[in-house]
């Protein structure tokens, strides 16, 4: 979270420094994950067979889902409607690995119709299901903001449409709108950390 908040400090709509247009392409490299190692979302698109859906569904269907979100709603409909630009929207059969636990990724998913399967490998060996994520719900942004390895296994489980922001648009938003940037990167960050701690101690209730 120290990453995100000094991430946060760094970025200002009147700051000439060049190097803040490479804050999270550069990030893994920085954390010396090497290039080979990430999974960026257009090798799993093609991966998954994912298809693309037209921008102007995609951002409708996040505006609606995102005006109803405790966290999300904080960005007015306005607001949402620029990060059109920076988004990819796709749709992906079911039984489809987006995500994969433990595996370097450098983009984030909205998912905007479907349901999704989000799973762990326990170190002993065990699956265990997090959650169904269902429409409005964020996944991968812990790594999109801290470069880590990813932390679950995302599967569809019926078709979904999903958004996708990877790290090089997200570059692309400092630059171009950087309080917007800003406002997405702490809203995303307050989403997480309270997901992480629901997470946190259903893993810890597991234990006992």
């Amino acid at each position: 979270m120290k990453g995100v908040l000094d991430l946060l400090r760094r970025t200002s709509p009147v700051e000439d420094d060049k190097t803040d247009s490479v804050l999270f392409t550069s990030a893994f490299a920085d954390q010396g994950v090497d290039p080979s190692m990430l999974v960026p979302w257009e090798s799993r698109a093609n991966e998954v067979g994912a298809k693309r859906v037209p921008a102007t569904r995609g951002i409708g269907v996040l505006q609606a889902l995102w005006a109803k979100d405790k966290y999300m709603s904080r960005l007015d409909s306005a607001a949402v409607k620029r990060l059109e630009g920076f988004f990819d929207f796709a749709v992906v059969e079911a039984d489809r690995d987006v995500i994969r636990q433990d595996e370097y990724g450098n983009f984030m998913v909205v998912l905007l119709t479907g349901t999704m399967a989000v799973d762990r490998i326990q170190p002993w060996g065990e699956q265990l299901r997090l959650t169904e994520a269902r429409p409005g719900d964020i996944l991968g942004e812990m790594s999109l903001l801290d470069s880590g390895k990813r932390f679950s296994h995302c599967t569809t489980l019926t078709e979904c449409e999903i958004a996708v922001l990877g790290t090089q648009a997200m570059d692309e938003m400092m630059d171009r709108e950087p309080q917007l940037a800003a406002a997405l990167v702490a809203l995303l960050a307050r989403k997480l950390s309270t997901r992480l701690r629901v997470v946190g101690a259903r893993l810890s209730d597991r234990q006992h």
